[in-house]
């Protein structure tokens, strides 16, 4: 009788941790990962309107690292640092640059990939570098929120600093010949003009280095240290260079022409 009341207390504390570890499973609930499903071929759609590309495989690659299934937020760019702060999204793995400014309000993860600000100029514009925008006359595209945006506000003060809600809208403007020059990261560069080859210039050589984090909660120290953890392990194994091969083929091609390192 004594050894079936051992045995019996045995498996009601067996079966409390369980019930205990299901419920801390559960509380986690699912990760909700923002980005801007608009940033080919990091954070896009697919033919179906799924979310796919390097963004969107990092985050499932996170969210099985966790134990945690991943939902998307598509977000409007602008908006993903306030869904993060209200709580709306877990983290950001949306291309955002770790900047000093940004990280006054946010956390960011250990850098994933090295990028920086390029030109992406008219085929007719003088434009041969950032040393030639800020002049009188000159049209300077930017996208609204992003740090070409927020360069161009600190350095240029005689060039006409053209802000646009949408990339596609800068890119026409620079393709059309009404903007010199679309500020933009060097992976898009080299994209923008590979679809407009005879309008455009491709300057990828970065005239301010950058990298890319995870955005998370200040305060919320023990996601980060498990997206550390991730990241580092993710390296390791390869999982970078797998989505370099898979998603960037042609511009690891591109950026090794013009002897500029790659991101990853």
């Amino acid at each position: 009788m004594r050894n079936m009341d051992v045995r019996l207390r045995i498996w009601c504390a067996v079966a409390a941790v369980a019930v205990l570890a299901a419920r801390g499973a559960a509380a986690e609930g699912p990760l909700r990962v923002g980005m801007e499903l608009s940033y080919p071929p990091f954070e896009m759609t697919d033919t179906q309107g799924r979310p796919t590309g390097v963004s969107v495989r990092l985050a499932e690659a996170l969210g099985r690292h966790l134990g945690r299934p991943v939902v998307i937020e598509n977000v409007a760019f602008d908006g993903l640092i306030p869904a993060l702060k209200t709580g709306r999204v877990d983290c950001i793995i949306s291309s955002m640059t770790a900047t000093p400014e940004r990280a006054k309000s946010i956390a960011f993860s250990e850098p994933y990939l090295r990028t920086g600000l390029s030109l992406l100029t008219a085929a007719r514009s003088p434009v041969r570098s950032a040393a030639d925008l800020d002049a009188a006359g000159r049209v300077v595209a930017v996208k609204k929120g992003t740090t070409g945006h927020q360069w161009a506000v600190a350095n240029l003060s005689r060039a006409r600093i053209l802000v646009l809600d949408r990339e596609a809208a800068a890119v026409l403007e620079v393709s059309q010949g009404k903007a010199d020059a679309f500020i933009y990261d060097a992976l898009s560069v080299y994209r923008h003009h590979a679809r407009h080859p005879d309008s455009t210039r491709a300057i990828l050589e970065p005239f301010r280095e950058e990298t890319w984090a995870v955005g998370l909660r200040r305060g919320d120290d023990d996601l980060r240290r498990r997206v550390n953890e991730f990241l580092a392990a993710f390296r390791a194994d390869g999982g970078f260079d797998r989505l370099g091969d898979e998603f960037l083929a042609s511009e690891k091609a591109a950026f090794r022409a013009q002897g500029v390192p790659f991101v990853f």
